[in-house]
């Protein structure tokens, strides 16, 4: 929902809720012949009424709602908000007792006066909870709108993504030269063979069902790169020119499918002398709170690595992070002399 929007539905609910308590206050001054208004009066009410209630509508609606998102913790929430409630309910029978002073000749004026200042404080308690509830859903309802229109920008993408990434995986000539690899090797290591083609098998797998699903185990995103680094290795009589560190447990932990294989696929791609040990260096560091990767390739002067006319380029990737990890996410491409780093940590969210 647009910010203008959001304004709008915030004026136009508190010009309401001043509308229906003055037109109370209105009334009731009619019907006990308090007429005319004074200013007195009308400063007793904005006190009573409306500060309290602006007040704990935004603290539910800012602090509170994104502590809540934040730390997920509903009791720690509730216990907030009702500390919130009591100061506030405090606060207003501070006003009340203040706009009580008047002249009371009696002390069963003084006995009625104290019922009446409870029962308004008790019903402002719980017209502060229904503003307060009315502040949190909102926020919600706001919230909820937002995280549609991110899902509804992923719907719309997806289809450009996906062509994308199954025109990266499915290189011509990665899958044409694969394929001769193996077919060298049925005659010589039949064996061998057997276990590339059986590889080959799992990766076209992987990239026809498991890139469907929004959320996979990491654990299955690095079998994946495993088997395509093996697969890369046939390709290379030295196959020392790639070299993969994974580093912590993997444990449980899902992500959006492809996050990481674009980079190493341009990596391979773009990788000038593949004789070289090292060439190209992947680290991927499981940490409490964060999962860091590293890719980073040598490459010649000749060559652009920011245009991948075969891959996945680095503008459609950026723009496919920025929706799947909105905030939760530093990518960070560095190109040196002769070398090319991509440095990308996503925020663990697992709750």
């Amino acid at each position: 929902m647009k910010k203008w929007k959001i304004v709008l539905i915030h004026i136009g609910f508190w010009l309401l809720y001043a509308f229906a308590n003055f037109q109370y206050w209105i009334t009731g001054s009619m019907l006990r012949g308090d007429l005319p208004l004074q200013t007195e009066q009308f400063w007793n009410v904005f006190l009573n009424k409306l500060i309290p209630a602006f007040i704990v509508f935004y603290l539910f609606y800012f602090p509170l709602f994104s502590f809540y998102v934040r730390t997920k913790k509903s009791k720690a929430s509730i216990f907030i908000g009702v500390g919130i409630l009591i100061v506030a309910a405090f606060l207003h029978s501070l006003f009340s007792l203040n706009s009580f002073t008047i002249s009371i000749e009696s002390e069963n004026q003084l006995q009625i006066s104290s019922l009446i200042l409870i029962g308004i404080s008790l019903f402002q308690t719980f017209s502060l909870f229904s503003i307060a509830a009315i502040g949190f859903l909102l926020r919600a309802m706001f919230s909820w709108f937002r995280d549609q229109k991110i899902k509804e920008q992923l719907k719309q993408k997806n289809h450009e993504i996906e062509l994308a990434l199954v025109k990266a995986q499915l290189d011509p000539h990665f899958m044409f030269n694969t394929l001769n690899n193996i077919d060298v090797l049925i005659q010589m290591e039949p064996s061998k063979a057997s276990s590339y083609l059986n590889k080959l098998s799992d990766i076209m797998r992987f990239m026809l069902f498991e890139t469907k699903s929004e959320k996979i185990p990491l654990a299955k995103e690095i079998e994946y790169i495993k088997k395509y680094i093996e697969l890369q290795k046939i390709r290379s009589s030295n196959p020392k020119f790639i070299h993969l560190k994974i580093i912590g447990e993997v444990s449980d932990i899902l992500i959006s499918p492809m996050i990481f294989i674009p980079f190493i696929e341009n990596a391979f791609k773009h990788v000038e002398d593949k004789m070289v040990n090292k060439a190209i260096q992947i680290q991927l560091s499981i940490q409490e709170k964060q999962i860091t990767f590293s890719c980073k390739n040598n490459f010649g002067k000749g060559i652009d690595m920011n245009n991948d006319n075969n891959g996945l380029g680095n503008e459609l990737i950026q723009k496919r992070l920025h929706l799947l990890y909105p905030k939760t996410h530093d990518l960070k491409i560095i190109k040196e002399d002769k070398s090319y780093i991509v440095n990308l940590t996503l925020q663990r969210n697992e709750d």
